[in-house]
């Protein structure tokens, strides 16, 4: 569910920008479907929870001030520039929790479901930072050198399925270090 409630603001994006026949007006109304969207899932999850994930208002932000000005410019590239920017963020915060705190970022969110030597955290915790800025780099290519129904599809379903490989290969990684938890032995009793 919550992967939906994190998920909504990019798919209805994506079926907004398809509405209209002129992409032109398809980015303008997509991205007018975004502010609002990214606003009302904030208010939302205040109402509801109290509180609001740092993710949702930072996101909340960029669309704010780059959607703003796609709106205000009429100039698509400054909502193009969001999941860069986004992406870049979050590099720069992976990158960063190696040297502040006691524990990196994927530690402190995994840490309790999964046991690894030191080295494993940071490697894994670098090579987020690492799939994060690749992810804004090739948003930008995909940006600038091809046609904006291309992007928006890219947005959807390009970025999605480079993020569902690389937590395979990150899975696929993590196999070596799982260890088997030992069975249970039912002890039989002789009652006579």
């Amino acid at each position: 569910m919550k992967f939906l409630f994190d998920f909504l603001p990019i798919l209805l994006f994506f079926i907004a920008f398809k509405i209209p026949e002129d992409p032109k007006e398809g980015i303008m109304l997509a991205t007018s479907v975004a502010i609002v969207v990214s606003i009302v899932q904030v208010a939302w999850s205040w109402f509801r929870h109290h509180k609001v994930e740092k993710m949702h208002l930072i996101t909340m932000g960029l669309i704010v001030i780059l959607g703003g000005a796609t709106l205000l410019f009429q100039d698509e590239r400054f909502i193009k520039w969001k999941p860069t920017v986004v992406n870049w963020l979050f590099a720069i915060v992976f990158l960063g929790s190696q040297y502040i705190g006691s524990k990196n970022i994927i530690k402190r969110m995994m840490d309790e479901q999964v046991v690894l030597p030191e080295p494993v955290w940071a490697k894994l915790n670098l090579a987020w930072a690492l799939f994060f800025f690749a992810t804004g780099c090739a948003n930008l290519f995909v940006a600038y050198h091809f046609e904006t129904e291309t992007w928006v599809n890219f947005k959807l379903f390009g970025i999605l399925g480079l993020t569902i490989l690389f937590v395979i290969a990150q899975a696929i990684y993590l196999s070596r270090y799982i260890e088997e938890p030992e069975p249970i032995v039912k002890e039989e009793t002789n009652e006579e």
